[in-house]
């Protein structure tokens, strides 16, 4: 059994599958969202999709950092995670624009004023704001916050996004082929319309990143940050505290604070271009969150085999968490994203464009891999002389 499924956590979701498995399974069985007819407009040439997500167990990372040094700026970027994780989503069937968006917060009073929720409904509207200047408009129609402390130890900052879109500029993942090639788009780096450099993290794995990292400092002081039910072999077994400064590959100073808790990248202003401009060459998109990089074995039709054998390497924030913790390559790619957080389904001759466009934006690509013929669904990984089967 993996670290991740000792701390009470799974990466693939087996049992909400089973739980969910006999629910409508939409429109389209293989697109990254699910979508349904046209019932807000009774218009068969339009979908409906609504879709949520939320930060998960980045919100404790932004606690201990909070309580730790007073910065009650690190909640905005709790705020962003939320968004993101459900508009890139959404960005993997093809909507960008013209959505709307309801938080949900849920909080422990007794740990978590009023002044932390201003930080993050504030942080939800400048992101909005940001996101407009390229076209990409979502609307903030409120949502609900609630004191709810016998459920949530310390808080939980979860949205919902719902939007009506043309039923003929929906990705159904229905297109992607045997020859196809995999463009990886990098979830590190600083693009252009980012503010600070993204340590890449994005928001899946972090129970792991956080008892992996951190030291037992956080066990002791703040036991609110951790389910009891959790062995004490697997929490904060880690060397680190969230102000420790490290240096990265490219040498330049940090902390471990702002390596674990970079807000997630969003993709939606180099993808609003080309969905826009070159809809038709896209043949399928995946969004590596939950499960990393095998992910894409949920919504690739047919007996195919994905093979990856170009992926970057992993940045920094990967390596410290794998240094502290011994995890296998296999479970650190099938947690986190380890660099590539999405991926373009595409002909190899429009590979190029898909990677040009991304530069244009500050956001390195390159092609990752293919999709091969097989007799049964299969994902191959290879990095350096290891090869990884799934």
């Amino acid at each position: 059994m993996s670290l991740y499924s000792k701390r009470g956590v799974s990466a693939q979701k087996e049992e909400v599958h089973e739980a969910t498995r006999h629910l409508d399974q939409g429109l389209f069985p293989h697109a990254f969202c699910k979508m349904y007819p046209d019932y807000l407009g009774h218009d068969d040439s339009f979908v409906n999709v609504m879709h949520a997500d939320g930060a998960g167990t980045k919100s404790i990372l932004a606690y201990l950092y909070w309580k730790e040094t007073g910065d009650l700026s690190v909640w905005k970027g709790i705020a962003q995670d939320a968004i993101v994780m459900n508009l890139d989503d959404l960005l993997c069937v093809g909507i960008y624009t013209d959505i709307i968006f309801n938080s949900t917060i849920d909080r422990n009073k007794h740990l978590i004023p009023g002044e932390v929720l201003q930080q993050v409904i504030e942080g939800s509207q400048e992101l909005f704001n940001d996101l407009a200047k390229h076209g990409v408009h979502i609307h903030y129609l409120g949502g609900e916050t609630a004191d709810v402390g016998d459920v949530v130890r310390t808080i939980a900052v979860n949205g919902t996004m719902a939007c009506r879109w043309p039923k003929q500029r929906i990705i159904s993942n229905e297109k992607i082929v045997p020859g196809d090639v995999i463009v990886g788009l990098a979830s590190y780096g600083q693009s252009h319309y980012e503010k600070f450099y993204n340590s890449g993290i994005g928001s899946n794995g972090l129970t792991s990143a956080r008892h992996d990292t951190l030291n037992k400092h956080y066990q002791e002081h703040f036991p609110e940050s951790f389910s009891p039910e959790v062995d004490e072999a697997y929490r904060y077994i880690g060397k680190n505290r969230l102000t420790d400064k490290v240096i990265d590959k490219n040498g330049n100073e940090t902390t471990i604070g702002k390596l674990l808790l970079s807000a997630t990248r969003t993709f939606a202003p180099l993808m609003k271009s080309l969905l826009s401009n070159h809809f038709e060459r896209i043949h399928g998109l995946v969004h590596c969150s939950g499960g990393g990089q095998t992910k894409c074995m949920k919504y690739i039709p047919g007996s195919v085999k994905v093979i990856k054998d170009n992926l970057f390497d992993p940045p920094f924030v990967f390596d410290l968490i794998q240094e502290n913790s011994g995890s296998s390559l296999r479970e650190m790619y099938e947690v986190f994203n380890m660099g590539c957080r999405l991926e373009i389904y595409c002909a190899p001759e429009d590979a190029a464009l898909m990677v040009q466009t991304a530069g244009s934006f500050g956001v390195e690509a390159r092609v990752i891999g293919r999709v091969e013929e097989n007799v049964k669904k299969e994902l191959e990984i290879r990095v350096g002389d290891n090869r990884i089967v799934y």
